[in-house]
């Protein structure tokens, strides 16, 4: 059976903006969570691809790669089995409406502990780290590498991260060894019985004896890290970039947690952006208007020849094509829409004066009448 597409899975639009997409996951999550539908099996399906659907449109990268290729561009970014849950890395979107408990609920749904082997290597991974990166529309338009410092935890070189100073270990006496304990939590949907991580050995079955001193057990250590952020063109606000593996180191030899680079867009002193496309407001004078013209308008990507013809009122928009942004990973290229706005002067020399008074001896202003406006013509039709 061939996939459904990821944005009629969600009931997005495929221009959905990131919130949009993720109310739409929740809404969904809500209506086929397992709890609320025991034993339906068409539930469970449903909400596995709506998982899947939000995992793929949340993340920049793999939806510019669905939106250029379609599943296709996917192929590989799940592994071989394809989506499952230990590919799912938006839990904390939806973790208030489940509570705590949602791991079982994923573990039961997937298989794996959602990502958290039984060896507890994943329980201990690292923290997600998030940064802001403010780009400029220039940097945008091409594409962009950009070096930055941070504060990571990293592994500790005095105990080889495992947090022991000799290496010892002894079984956990709050879970016996399981790294598992039972808790209750509360959901929307009532009380629910739930295994999670042992909070004593953090899920190992296994507690330290001789606690490293320069780590005080954790196995890892504050540093300085510079890391090379590849940021695509045509990149939008609210977008993020997922580096993977490059987050904080995990305790005790833990695998490392992500780093989420979240875009924004700095303001440009002459160009608005919609989506693709790009405006811009272009000053002309009275005569040029009259007469017509040939201008030079700007581009993110230098100057190029405009005309303008005879005549033009102003508040006339004229489309340059393929002079807006790129579309992520994309060959297809926005347009640059520009407004002319005819200028007034302000002040006249008097040869200019003399030259409009005598212009205005031969205008003839009989056309130049007032009309009424599309509603008000509409209002005396209803009113007569």
């Amino acid at each position: 059976m061939a996939k459904r597409d990821y944005y009629e899975v969600l009931g997005v639009e495929k221009q959905a903006s990131a919130d949009e997409i993720k109310k739409a996951y929740r809404k969904l999550a809500m209506k086929f969570h397992p709890d609320k539908n025991p034993d339906n099996k068409a539930a469970e399906e449903s909400f596995k691809e709506a998982s899947e659907a939000y995992e793929v449109l949340s993340d920049a990268d793999k939806r510019s790669r669905y939106d250029q290729f379609g599943h296709a561009g996917l192929e590989g970014a799940f592994g071989g089995g394809g989506f499952g849950m230990n590919d799912f890395t938006h839990f904390d979107d939806i973790s208030d409406i489940f509570g705590e408990g949602l791991g079982s609920i994923f573990e039961s749904l997937f298989g794996g502990g959602f990502g958290r082997s039984r060896s507890g290597g994943r329980r201990n991974k690292g923290e997600d780290m998030q940064l802001t990166l403010s780009l400029t529309l220039e940097e945008i338009a091409k594409g962009v590498n950009k070096k930055l410092k941070l504060n990571v935890k990293d592994n500790c070189e005095s105990c080889n991260g495992t947090g022991s100073a000799d290496g010892k270990t002894k079984t956990c006496t709050q879970c016996q060894g399981r790294g598992q304990v039972m808790q209750m939590q509360r959901s929307l949907f009532g009380q629910m019985q739930t295994v999670v991580p042992c909070p004593t050995c953090h899920g190992k079955g296994t507690v330290i004896e001789n606690v490293c001193k320069k780590c005080q057990g954790e196995g890892r250590v504050g540093k300085i890290k510079t890391i090379e952020v590849q940021i695509p063109a045509g990149v939008a606000e609210g977008q993020y970039i997922r580096m993977r593996g490059s987050g904080n180191k995990g305790r005790n030899g833990g695998e490392n947690g992500d780093i989420l680079v979240h875009i924004t867009e700095k303001e440009h002193p002459r160009f608005e952006r919609e989506e693709a496309n790009l405006k811009l407001r272009f000053p002309i004078s009275v005569s040029q208007a009259i007469l017509g013209c040939e201008v030079q308008v700007e581009t993110l990507s230098g100057k190029i020849k405009m005309k303008i013809p005879a005549g033009t009122q102003s508040g006339k928009t004229f489309r340059l094509r393929g002079q807006g942004l790129p579309y992520v990973n994309s060959s297809y290229t926005g347009d640059l829409f520009v407004e002319v706005i005819v200028m007034i002067p302000h002040k006249l020399s008097r040869e200019e004066k003399e030259l409009y008074e005598k212009l205005a001896a031969l205008e003839n202003t009989e056309h130049y009448k007032p009309e009424k406006s599309f509603f008000s013509r509409m209002m005396h039709l209803f009113l007569t």
